[in-house]
């Protein structure tokens, strides 16, 4: 199983940073899709690497697909929308954050459950969906870490809330 990462042009890469981070500190494999395997160029101006094009991938071999926020235009097509769909049916986990909480709203998989959408909340943690807003984050990456339990305990996970949230140090 593997977290695949879309990436697209504008997209917003520190929205992702601390979820990639999180991810790849426990382990997981991480791939970075863009619809044609191509190279994009982030908000933020860095030059990103796709692994491979997102229909060289089986949505039955996704554990989380995460969509970052930017400029959703390049990827609102109905391959992007059938490989979100795909990986819903699967009960997988699905996540956007920002703008890309618009393309899991374009794709329909927010039919019918509560997200940033629906209700008036930041965050909103749901079976297999997690949608949030730009300034969480941190928040969203929490999340995503204890649905896929990321955390080798509830101290561990409370050490990374006293980092990443509340900014302290063991120093």
């Amino acid at each position: 199983m593997k977290t695949v990462v879309l990436l697209y042009e504008t997209c917003c890469i520190y929205e992702i940073v601390i979820t990639n981070y999180f991810l790849q500190y426990a382990g997981h494999e991480i791939v970075f899709a863009t619809v044609d395997g191509k190279p994009v160029t982030a908000q933020e101006k860095f030059s990103l690497n796709a692994t491979c094009a997102l229909n060289k991938i089986n949505p039955k071999n996704v554990e989380l697909l995460l969509i970052p926020g930017g400029d959703i235009s390049t990827i609102d097509n109905e391959e992007v929308y059938s490989f979100i769909q795909a990986v819903a049916e699967n009960k997988q986990l699905v996540a956007g954050i920002c703008n890309g909480v618009d393309e899991l709203d374009n794709a329909g998989i927010l039919k019918g459950i509560e997200s940033t959408h629906s209700v008036n909340e930041a965050l909103v943690v749901g079976d297999y969906v997690i949608t949030a807003r730009a300034n969480m984050y941190v928040d969203m990456a929490i999340a995503i870490g204890k649905k896929m339990k990321l955390f080798v305990d509830e101290a561990d996970l409370q050490e990374t809330i006293d980092f990443w949230k509340m900014h302290k140090t063991l120093y």
